[in-house]
């Protein structure tokens, strides 16, 4: 069981762009079955300021304090939702870290040399996708084919004015934070999620996994969100 640090917080789960929220499934499965309370946002990712409701509608239902975890795009709305005063930790799994006037677009927009670059397509009616044929390779390299497959097209579109909407404050400059950094990720280089954590002043661990490292690595994942549910638990004795 999770003992007094599963019994002080509640953990709520954001997803990040291109996917739904039923990715979190084995993560959210190992922390219920060690006794914490854990809760799933279905972002409707159109827009950030829309994203941000629905975490902070799921927040508002929590009757303990908040861990918030972000993936990828999740970690700029956890990163703005975390200003809720429910809220008393982050945690970033991948994920965007920015600060205040920055959002995905302006992160992504001078990518360093050799880096790889996510295969998005032009966007479609304001919304974007992945192309189906390099997802796998991109975003879920170490995931089964059919898993993979299954991701590459049931993809949620993905809003440009949530890639290009600006956080207006950076929770992490007044609440604690936590990042887990994936070695292979081909999205988010690795080199960039270290420079956003260190930025954030955030407790790092790194895992060797793919973007999708929350579905690969669940084991990672859950460690860290404990590491974070400890912290948060020993500041509040």
């Amino acid at each position: 069981m999770a003992g007094a640090a599963g019994a002080l917080v509640s953990i709520v789960l954001v997803h990040g762009g291109f996917v739904d929220g039923s990715g979190w499934e084995p993560v959210y499965t190992m922390l219920k079955n060690d006794g914490y309370a854990v809760s799933v946002v279905q972002n409707p990712t159109s827009s950030l300021a829309d994203d941000v409701a629905a975490t902070k509608r799921v927040v508002a239902g929590e009757t303990n304090p908040v861990i918030l975890v972000g993936h990828s795009y999740g970690g700029v709305v956890i990163t703005e939702a975390g200003n809720d005063p429910k809220v008393r930790g982050l945690v970033y799994i991948a994920a965007f870290a920015p600060d205040r006037g920055e959002s995905v677009a302006s992160l992504i927009k001078n990518p360093a040399p050799g880096a790889p670059v996510p295969p998005i397509l032009p966007p479609q009616d304001g919304y974007l996708l992945l192309d189906k044929t390099k997802f796998a390779a991109s975003f879920a390299a170490d995931l089964p084919k059919e898993r993979a497959d299954f991701m590459a097209n049931s993809q949620l579109p993905w809003g440009v004015s949530a890639l290009e909407a600006a956080v207006t404050e950076a929770a992490w400059r007044t609440k604690p934070s936590w990042y887990l950094v994936a070695t292979e990720d081909k999205m988010i280089p690795p080199e960039a999620q270290r420079a956003m954590s260190r930025r954030a002043g955030a407790m790092v661990t790194e895992a060797k996994g793919s973007h999708a490292i929350y579905v690969s690595q669940p084991e990672a994942v859950v460690a860290a969100i404990k590491n974070a549910a400890k912290g948060v638990g020993a500041a509040a004795e």
